[in-house]
């Protein structure tokens, strides 16, 4: 008896001894069963790995579990979050406190395909826009909140981000689709689909797709990223937007607004909320191929595309079908003004060529305080051809 009773202490300790030491990463995971975090009545899969946290050592998702962020996931700098092809990650439906944060230094890999994207969607039986935050990356290219290596810091998360690395790496986003996202922290405060915040150009992003989200569809707060193959379906706040000096390339983007909607484009030359305090100073001016916008009349009273606080910006091959205005360009004129949206046009910095409009009531609404007329600014009217969306948005949008 004796004997058996240290047999069975040894079997014990070696039992313990294999479950504590592996080479598994020193991450946080929050891995409870579905008796003590389960916040759905009983749906969620037993085996439900769910993720919150900051994470300070890489963290790849496998295919074969299941997982839902039922808070702040945040990748701190010097890790990475590789999520495979083809998996669909869950967010609990609790509004903008549950989304996922890639921090400057660090990087997502999300490499999707045309047959398996990769979806970032709300857990909830009905979902809505609103129910979860959205996807967020912070990088260290330039920002015009700030001077030089200072840093800004995020609407949610209150992560830093901005820089002087134009080619800085945030990682690879490719074939991902963001689904009910834009809950709102406060009344200032909202989540976007996507949010870039000063990401480089070193980061790839191509066919993504923000669905059904309670504000910006996708919003880039400065920063040098490129962006192609671009879809946003019902935002019901503006679809793309730009500010703080964004100054990247997005080729062929599809907008379609849905019932509640803002812009299919709202774009700021800075931070008007902040103020452009880069030295010297600069204005967004991103280059934009192939675009279309796609609203719901002319009789809505809305604006396809609104450019203001001194964007810059060249677009090229512009669609518009349903709207109300076109372009809508706000600013003040003068020698001093700190909102020179007129001056871009007139001095080449703002045009748009090869448009075509569509039910659309006024081609260009001017409140800039300059002078100039539509032909100054829209050049190549009626050549404008919208971007083959029934083709590279196949099969892994929601059209």
């Amino acid at each position: 008896m004796k004997n058996n009773l240290i047999l069975g202490l040894v079997i014990i300790a070696m039992l313990v001894t294999s479950c504590t030491s592996d080479d598994t990463a020193d991450i946080i995971i929050n891995d409870n069963s579905i008796t003590n975090n389960n916040s759905d009545g009983g749906t969620t899969d037993p085996g439900t790995i769910f993720l919150s946290g900051t994470y300070t050592s890489d963290l790849e998702l496998d295919a074969n579990n299941s997982y839902v962020v039922n808070g702040p996931l945040i990748m701190a700098s010097g890790t990475t979050l590789t999520i495979p092809a083809g998996m669909t990650i869950e967010a609990l439906a609790a509004g903008a406190n549950v989304y996922i944060a890639i921090s400057q230094g660090a990087r997502i890999v999300a490499n999707g395909t045309a047959d398996n994207p990769i979806i970032l969607t709300s857990d909830a039986s009905s979902p809505a826009a609103g129910d979860w935050g959205g996807l967020i990356l912070l990088g260290k290219a330039p920002v015009n909140s700030v001077t030089g290596t200072a840093t800004s810091t995020s609407e949610i998360a209150s992560l830093p981000y901005g820089g002087i690395d134009a080619s800085d790496d945030s990682g690879i986003l490719r074939y991902v689709r963001v689904d009910y996202s834009g809950g709102a922290a406060d009344g200032q405060s909202e989540n976007n689909g996507f949010s870039f915040y000063g990401v480089g150009n070193g980061t790839l992003v191509e066919y993504i797709q923000a669905y059904e989200g309670k504000d910006d569809g996708i919003e880039f707060f400065g920063g040098t990223v490129n962006a192609s193959f671009v879809s946003v379906v019902h935002a019901q706040d503006d679809s793309i937007d730009w500010t703080e000096g964004y100054s990247g390339v997005i080729t062929n983007a599809y907008v379609k607004h849905g019932t509640e909607h803002d812009k299919g484009i709202e774009a700021d030359g800075y931070n008007t909320d902040i103020g452009n305090n880069s030295n010297p100073v600069f204005f967004s001016k991103p280059t934009v191929n192939n675009l279309a916008i796609y609203g719901n009349g002319s009789d809505t009273g809305n604006e396809a595309i609104r450019l203001r606080a001194g964007t810059q910006g060249v677009f090229t091959n512009v669609y518009i079908e349903g709207f109300e205005e076109g372009f809508d360009l706000d600013g003040d004129a003068g020698s001093n003004s700190t909102n020179p949206t007129g001056a871009g046009v007139l001095n080449g910095d703002l045009s748009a060529t090869d448009v075509t409009f569509v039910d659309v009531m006024f081609s260009l609404q001017n409140d800039t305080g300059e002078v100039f007329n539509e032909a100054e600014f829209i050049s190549g009217l009626g050549n404008g051809v919208a971007t083959d969306y029934a083709t590279w948005g196949a099969g892994w949008t929601i059209q």
